[in-house]
């Protein structure tokens, strides 16, 4: 709960004009009138993984296989709680600033939330306009797509059904 609240304080989700969603498990810990209550405070909203559908949770699922193909990771398993300490610190920062992911154009996520994409994405749009003015057989077409991704959801499908049928429960309250 105190990494809940120092992160949520430190990246003043109070103040935003909607509540973030924080997405997880099913676990009893994770649904306590604490953690709950915690998360209203702080102006988060609870979402939760529907039972045995393993593409709820898939950017954690994607983490997870990202952690255990890195060729870092020891093979026989760490030598103590120290040693895994470690390892995971480092696989974070370099996940967080080096790693660079292609569901958000291959910027890393510490830029994205920086918001420092914006200008990364507009130098490599540049190159690319450059390149192909240099040497325009090589596109047959378009060159790659470099605008910002504005959105990134976990079921872009299920979300647009949920507020559908969020809309029309509402509507037909109002109606009657």
């Amino acid at each position: 709960m105190n990494l809940l609240r120092r992160t949520a304080l430190a990246e003043d989700l109070h103040t935003l004009d909607y509540k973030p969603v924080l997405h997880w498990d099913n676990g009893s810990t994770l649904k306590a009138t604490t953690v709950l209550a915690m998360m209203h405070w702080l102006g988060l909203r609870a979402s939760y993984s529907r039972p045995r559908v393993s593409d709820d949770n898939a950017f954690v699922e994607a983490l997870f296989r990202t952690a255990k193909y890195r060729p870092q990771l020891p093979t026989k398993g760490f030598a103590d709680l120290e040693q895994a300490r470690e390892w995971a610190s480092s696989f974070v920062q370099w996940y967080n600033h080096d790693h660079r992911r292609s569901a958000i154009r291959y910027v890393s996520p510490a830029q994205r939330h920086a918001g420092e994409d914006r200008d990364v994405l507009r130098a490599r749009h540049a190159l690319y306009q450059r390149a192909r003015a240099e040497n325009p057989r090589r596109w047959a077409r378009h060159t790659r797509n470099w605008n910002p991704i504005t959105v990134v959801t976990l079921n872009p499908e299920r979300d647009t059904v949920i507020k559908a049928a969020t809309e029309n429960l509402h509507n037909s309250r109002t109606a009657a």
